[in-house]
């Protein structure tokens, strides 16, 4: 059994996904998984084929030194920086597609499902080398991911009712002693 980073709130509810050394860069998954946070399970497939074909961009918040300014991520945040990381976007799909099917054998209803918890670690770098003139050798490494998502069910909220007597203002407490 692989430890989680974080367990769900309750366990009979919500199902898991999870993916270790993906040759995906980091900080694209990163920034795309924080683009699903929340989201409903179908919003969050929708989203990520969106981007595979360019219709809407993930917004770079942390990661984005460098990168362009887009008119589809100004909906989304102020600084409109934004790419669309298909790699990453194909990889986080096929992981909520795996979490979707898991839901499917636990016998959760798959259409009140959102991500509640997704998350991306650096793996090792892989390393390979590039030549340079003059003989020299340089490092040419890779950024690899370790990826995990938690999906839920929403729970229907329930408003609580108010008592009979609450509605005794002081004055009418005090009499009624």
């Amino acid at each position: 059994m692989v430890k989680y980073a974080r367990e769900p709130a309750n366990a009979t509810k919500s199902c898991k996904a999870r993916g270790s050394y993906f040759r995906v860069h980091f900080k694209n998954t990163r920034e795309t998984a924080q683009a699903i946070k929340h989201m409903d399970l179908t919003k969050a497939k929708r989203f990520l084929e969106d981007v595979i074909a360019h219709k809407q961009a993930v917004p770079f918040r942390r990661f984005c030194g460098g990168v362009g300014r887009t008119a589809q991520v100004k909906l989304v945040h102020t600084n409109g920086q934004g790419r669309w990381p298909a790699k990453s976007a194909r990889f986080l799909l096929d992981l909520l597609k795996n979490a979707e099917s898991n839901a499917e054998v636990k016998g959760l209803d798959v259409d009140s499902l959102h991500v509640s918890h997704i998350q991306v670690n650096r793996a090792p770098k892989q390393r390979r080398r590039t030549y340079r003139a003059h003989g020299r050798i340089n490092p040419y490494m890779s950024s690899p991911s370790h990826i995990e998502l938690i999906l839920s069910e929403k729970e229907a909220e329930v408003r609580k009712e108010a008592e009979e007597g609450s509605h005794k203002t002081k004055k009418q407490s005090r009499l009624a002693n």
